[in-house]
Formats: C-alpha cells, sequence, structure tokens
C-alpha cells in the first residue's frame, strides 16, 4: 500500500535557499517587536527626577527631618469623580498651611497628568476630577504657615470609580 501525496504543497523542494529566508524572516520578526518594544519603553518613560542626585541627597535628610516635624498626616480618596486630599496635623485637627498643589497622574506615564484646583473645607482639599480605573500617583506639594515645604507621592489605585 503506498498513498499518493498530491497538492501545491507537495511538489515543492525545501532547499537551503527557503531554510534561509524562513530563519530570517522569524529571527527579524523577533528583533523588529524587541526593537519596537524598546523604542515604546523609552518613549513613554517620564524623565528624570532631579537634576544632580548628590545634591539631592544632600538637602534630602535636612527637609526629610523639617517634614517629619510637622506630624501631618496624609489621606486621598477618590470617588463619585471628586478627588479628596486631606491633611491633618499632629492633632487630628486640620494642618496649617500656607499653600497646596497636587499634580494627579497615571503611575507610568506623563502624557495625562493634570494639577488640578482644589477647594479647602477643613482638613480636606477637594476637586471634581475624572480618573479612569488604574494605578494613579499624586505629587503633593503644600508649604506649612512656618514655610516648611512638605512633599508627599501617594499612590491611589482606583478600582470601579473609587479608590
Amino acid at each position: 500500500m503506498s498513498a499518493k501525496v498530491t497538492g501545491k504543497l507537495a511538489t515543492g523542494r525545501l532547499t537551503g535557499g527557503k531554510v534561509l529566508a524562513i530563519a530570517l524572516a522569524g529571527f527579524g520578526t523577533v528583533i523588529a517587536v524587541n526593537m519596537l518594544l524598546a523604542w515604546k519603553a523609552v518613549a513613554t518613560f517620564p524623565g528624570i527626577e532631579t537634576a544632580s542626585s548628590y545634591q539631592a541627597s544632600q538637602e534630602f535628610d535636612r527637609a526629610r527631618a523639617a517634614q517629619m516635624a510637622l506630624g501631618w498626616g496624609v489621606r486621598a480618596d477618590y470617588g463619585d469623580g471628586v478627588l479628596e486630599i486631606a491633611i491633618t496635623g499632629p492633632d487630628g485637627g486640620p494642618a496649617e498651611i500656607a499653600s497646596m498643589a497636587a499634580l494627579v497622574g497615571w503611575a507610568t506615564s506623563t502624557r495625562d497628568d493634570v494639577t488640578p484646583e482644589f477647594t479647602r473645607k477643613g482638613a480636606v482639599y477637594a476637586t471634581p476630577l475624572r480618573l479612569e480605573d488604574g494605578n494613579w500617583n499624586i505629587r503633593l506639594r503644600a508649604v506649612a504657615a512656618d514655610g516648611t515645604a512638605f512633599f508627599r507621592r501617594i499612590p491611589l489605585p482606583v478600582r470601579d470609580g473609587r479608590s
């Protein structure tokens, strides 16, 4: 018993040139995809955090100690299209703040960053804001009544329109 193979695929021969073309196409695809992913990773990187890490390290401990001495507590909540940031003093009441600003953006990209205007009610700063589900960061910058700078990065995971 012998089976007869018919069809267009059965008529061609697999030659060294065809094997080379298959190998080059396979490796070329892998290399092209890797280059695309590397380009996307670099293009979406938010950039430099500080111009000089040495100078930043010299100021870090002093600024951290001054900030910790304030004794402030910070909490962020999101729901019903409103972002609320509560800043409390060591006694649990509203902190004495001269100014406050916050940059809200994705944890992995700066493309959609916004700096909304907040309205203060006691210890709570609120702003209407539309946040899609995902991992957000709030970069809080405040100045105490005595001039002490206060910085805090607050992770804000939003799921089903709530944090």
